[in-house]
């Protein structure tokens, strides 16, 4: 069975992931660095060229591919993976598992505001008080998406060894 780690961007997916498939014993694969690497550029650079569009036809392209042909991996999606195309039924498909990693706003604001220029929804963005409007704007359209894990892990001023904790407790 696959664990699928899904969030919004900065909820910790990627660190998380890396962790949990070591202390488990499988292979880990981050959806965004998979598609930089098969595409030979950087997210960023993907969107600014080709847009939006194109990139979430990449996104659902190589999740697919790498859900079809893996088994007992954990994979950090995007955060907006699981919004887009058919993206939320390949993840509910019978031999994954879901995680949403949940974490409030204000502590998204805090953790992706020294970084917004890596990330492309957020590279305009010049103020804490914007950064932060926006992300409760996003998370809240987001949302509905997110809650179609299978399981709801609350993020908010745990560590990441309590996170991983409550992944394997739902894995039991």
């Amino acid at each position: 069975m696959n664990i699928i780690l899904v969030g919004y961007m900065g909820c910790g997916k990627s660190t998380i992931g890396a962790e949990l498939a070591k202390k488990i014993n499988r292979r880990f694969i981050d959806l965004d660095n998979y598609i930089e690497i098969a595409e030979k550029k950087e997210i960023n650079e993907i969107f600014a060229v080709s847009g939006d569009i194109y990139f979430r036809e990449k996104e659902s392209l190589y999740l697919e591919n790498i859900i079809s042909k893996s088994d007992n991996i954990v994979l950090s999606l995007g955060g907006g993976t699981i919004c887009y195309n058919k993206n939320v039924d390949l993840i509910k498909s019978s031999k994954n598992i879901s995680f949403y990693l949940k974490l409030n706003a204000t502590k998204l604001s805090e953790r992706l505001f020294n970084i917004r220029s890596k990330r492309p929804l957020l590279s305009s963005i010049d103020n804490e008080n914007d950064l932060l409007e926006y992300i409760s704007k996003h998370l809240f359209e987001r949302e509905s998406y997110y809650r179609k894990s299978d399981h709801i892990i609350d993020c908010n001023d745990k560590s990441i060894d309590n996170i991983i904790d409550g992944i394997l407790d739902k894995l039991d």
